[in-house]
């Protein structure tokens, strides 16, 4: 516990988290406000729960960078060192860490989906918001699980590159460019689409919603409880190797 302990006193004694949590509600507030707030008639009656989540990518991306941000801020000072000599077991420390990041990206995004969903339905009042189905909690609930997952998996890549520039051009690029770019390969790019990590945790929120006013259902390759557990997979195999990495490595 006191690995932990020290871990939380180390991030919140720095301005760049408290930004990151702040910029990543806001985005997914805002944007359920801008997408409610001017649907009108006809419109906001056929309006779901779907349509006030539109910024949670975003902010996904924004607490990822955060989660980057606690390791390769270290190596960068070389704090890091100091941290390796107070806690011998590399592997410990690193675990605190992320246990910390990964419980702070998961509040972060129950705060932000379920705001967005309070503010969506103040401003569409005649849609119907209310959440009814296992779909629609599975979407809102679901995004603290897929923050904190997405988390281990920034602190996994900064381990391994060890720069902050390197490890957030990987994190963005990673979900909203490589991963789309997959259906492009001939014959086998829709498969490898469907079978990308972050393809999986949208999976896993988006499968059974009513998409609303433009949306289409998707091709999912698994449940969407298996997706989540493909997802976390890829971050539980990340960090294994990034453990390893950071042991055998100097630091």
């Amino acid at each position: 516990m006191s690995v932990i302990a020290v871990e939380r006193i180390k991030l919140f004694s720095t301005r760049s988290p408290w930004w990151c949590m702040i910029i990543a509600a806001v985005l997914t507030v805002g944007f359920a406000a801008l997408t409610t707030g001017f649907l009108k008639g006809a419109d906001e009656q056929q309006a779901t729960i779907f349509i006030t989540q539109p910024g949670a990518q975003l902010s996904q991306m924004v607490m990822m960078v955060m989660a980057a941000l606690a390791v390769t801020t270290e190596y960068r000072f070389g704090t890091i060192r100091t941290s390796f000599q107070a806690v011998p077991q590399r592997a410990a420390l690193l675990l605190g860490k992320t246990a910390v990041v990964a419980f702070l990206a998961g509040v972060i995004g129950l705060i932000a989906s379920f705001g967005a969903w309070g503010i969506g339905s103040l401003f569409a009042s005649n849609a119907d918001l209310a959440i009814d189905t296992g779909a629609e909690w599975r979407l809102l609930a679901g995004k603290g699980l897929v923050f904190a997952i997405s988390a281990v998996i920034a602190v996994a890549v900064g381990i391994l590159i060890r720069q902050s520039a390197g490890a957030i051009a990987i994190l963005i690029l990673w979900p909203l460019l490589v991963e789309n770019l997959l259906n492009l390969i001939p014959k086998v790019g829709d498969d490898l689409s469907m079978w990308s990590p972050f393809q999986n945790a949208v999976s896993f929120m988006n499968q059974g919603q009513d998409f609303g006013l433009a949306g289409q259902q998707g091709d999912y390759a698994l449940s969407p409880w298996w997706a989540l557990l493909y997802f976390a997979g890829w971050a539980a195999a990340l960090m294994t190797i990034a453990l390893v990495s950071a042991s055998k490595r100097d630091a």
